[in-house]
């Protein structure tokens, strides 16, 4: 069986997390590949919501073996206190796998996050503040500590002081802040080396294990395409890389091993936080607040109001470029359902009156580029029982069947709901 990836196509919030879930029932392991827990995914199963920021989402399959892989930054407190969560709603935890590769996030970390987003002021990214960023900077500088040195203490402290020179320089000479402790600190890390010891594993081994037993493996991406590190809308994007050849740096895997790369699209678009967003509706627009209120766009971590704008058809099809989509699911189709009127972002106008087709890579242009729409019907009626594509009324075979058309992938799926059973599958043309 081959590798497949989630990975998601607009700027987060796609829902990754309900279709790795719906695939992850045949798999064997189900691995995150990079973040932290600055990315949310909201999964309904039976009713119950399940808000997960660490834990890979196929930890709801009881024979799936969840893997947090090397390129993964963690907050251990985090990590097990969501475990705590999960094991309380009766989900078995001990299989989940992390790998002592992963980098830890650290106090000073989330520390100099806040520090510097407040510096910022107007130029502010919209971070999460929760370290990742810094945590992320530290792993390329070399001085970062990673989860398998919790288990050496004279190594750890010996990094923790190495580290603290500098970070603690920085805290009390820029920003005027008390120093680290790095007793204190050491002490609080290494207490939770024994409830984390169980779980830490060779993943990449563990991986191509699965992989050499022919077994399906899914890597789970967190955040999405255009908040890639080095191919989103920089420097308005995420610390690390979420497009799908981040696997075989974040989970060691090859890229022979990937033959399936699903692409989520949310049927409209949405994005948290500052930077370009040319298919935006405008504040207090009716369409966006009923986006929201029906879509309940709000960030599943940081709670924050999401920015909503019609479906940007540009954006999607440099994603399934830049992925090698093999398919691509849609998800929250439903949320449109009231709509007598769609639009679809299919170009961009230059400030010169230049067209564009693609997502200009100059930072001058997408700043400022209007959107070139299609318009098309809505169909006005529910379509959350939808089982089959020809339960969909006309009007939404035709929305899917032109993002199909626009992009030139296939969609594979079309969510009608939160459920995992609100899910619509659409077979290939013979």
């Amino acid at each position: 069986m081959p590798g497949a990836v989630i990975v998601g196509t607009q700027w987060g919030d796609e829902g990754k997390g309900r279709f790795t879930d719906y695939l992850a029932k045949e798999a064997s392991l189900c691995v995150r590949y990079q973040g932290g827990h600055n990315a949310g995914h909201t999964l309904v199963v039976d009713g119950e919501v399940f808000k997960l920021q660490l834990v890979p989402s196929g930890i709801l399959y009881p024979w799936v073996v969840p893997v947090i892989g090397n390129g993964v930054v963690v907050d251990p407190a985090v990590l097990l206190k969501e475990l705590e969560m999960l094991d309380g709603r009766g989900i078995e935890t001990r299989r989940l796998r992390l790998s002592g590769n992963a980098h830890l996030i650290m106090p000073y970390h989330q520390e100099l996050d806040r520090l510097n987003e407040r510096y910022l002021g107007n130029a502010k990214l919209g971070t999460t503040k929760r370290g990742i960023g810094p945590a992320y900077a530290d792993k390329a500088m070399r001085v970062g500590l990673r989860v398998q040195d919790l288990f050496d203490p004279k190594i750890f402290r010996e990094k923790l002081d190495l580290a603290l020179r500098e970070k603690n320089g920085v805290l009390t000479k820029v920003y005027n802040r008390l120093p680290v402790d790095a007793d204190e600190l050491a002490k609080q890390y290494l207490d939770l080396a024994p409830r984390l010891e169980p779980l830490v594993d060779d993943t990449v081994h563990l991986v191509h294990e699965a992989l050499d037993a022919q077994q399906w493996v899914l890597f789970e991406g967190a955040q999405a395409t255009f908040l890639d590190l080095d191919h989103g809308t920089y420097p308005f994007v995420t610390s690390s890389n979420p497009v799908s050849g981040a696997v075989c740096a974040g989970a060691g895997a090859g890229p022979r091993d990937l033959e399936r790369i699903v692409g989520v699209v949310k049927a409209y678009t949405t994005r948290v936080g500052a930077g370009p967003f040319p298919a935006e509706l405008p504040e207090g627009d009716e369409v966006g607040d009923l986006l929201v209120d029906r879509g309940a766009e709000f960030g599943t971590n940081t709670k924050r109001r999401r920015r909503t704008g019609w479906l940007d058809l540009v954006m999607v099809k440099h994603a399934s470029r830049l992925n090698t989509c093999s398919e691509l699911a849609i998800t929250k189709l439903d949320v449109l359902s009231p709509l007598a009127e769609l639009k679809v972002c299919v170009g961009y106008l230059g400030e010169d009156g230049t067209r564009y087709d693609h997502v200009p890579y100059h930072q001058s242009i997408i700043h400022k580029v209007k959107p070139i729409y299609e318009t098309f019907p809505g169909w006005q009626s529910d379509i959350e029982r939808a089982e089959r594509l020809d339960d969909l009324p006309p009007e939404a075979r035709e929305y899917v069947r032109f993002i199909e058309d626009y992009t030139g992938v296939h969609v594979s799926f079309v969510s009608v709901g939160p459920a995992r059973d609100q899910t619509v599958v659409l077979p290939r043309a013979a």
